[in-house]
């Protein structure tokens, strides 16, 4: 991008594997409901709800965990059971365009690091999300052992 952009809406989320079962499991959405606020001076008597941003970062979490699991498997080793993926998708203006950008926070405390590095690059190339959105928006992926 030219220019810094303006953040407008940000959507979390943060994803944990269920029993150590990063490689299908399922389990339950939790998302807090949320209107930014000006939506709701546009639409008064909506209720609460959760935000694209929110809803985009969260199945793309549950996809991009899923596909970890299947690049540790492909590596031959063994997720953490406190393994996590926080996401950030933000809605920003850059100059008149409105764009998405992406944050990836993974955690996988005890996998050396280098190992941790390649299955994140693995999983963004298995993952239909990351694969999707390559080249389209700016992503950053940080990874913490």
């Amino acid at each position: 991008m030219s220019q810094t952009p303006k953040i407008l809406f940000t959507g979390k989320t943060h994803t944990v594997v269920k029993h150590g079962d990063a490689s299908g499991g399922h389990g339950n959405v939790d998302l807090n409901l949320s209107s930014p606020n000006a939506a709701a001076r546009i639409i008064a008597d909506v209720e609460p709800h959760p935000l694209a941003e929110q809803l985009f970062a969260g199945a793309w979490s549950a996809c991009y965990i899923t596909a970890l699991g299947i690049a540790a498997d492909k590596k031959r080793v063994k997720l953490p059971d406190d393994m996590s993926v926080d996401i950030q998708v933000d809605v920003a203006q850059s100059g008149v365009a409105w764009v998405l950008q992406a944050k990836f926070d993974i955690h996988m405390p005890g996998v050396p690091q280098d190992v941790a590095e390649k299955i994140a690059q693995i999983g963004h190339d298995t993952c239909p999300y990351s694969k999707a959105t390559h080249g389209n928006i700016d992503v950053a992926t940080n990874v913490t052992t």
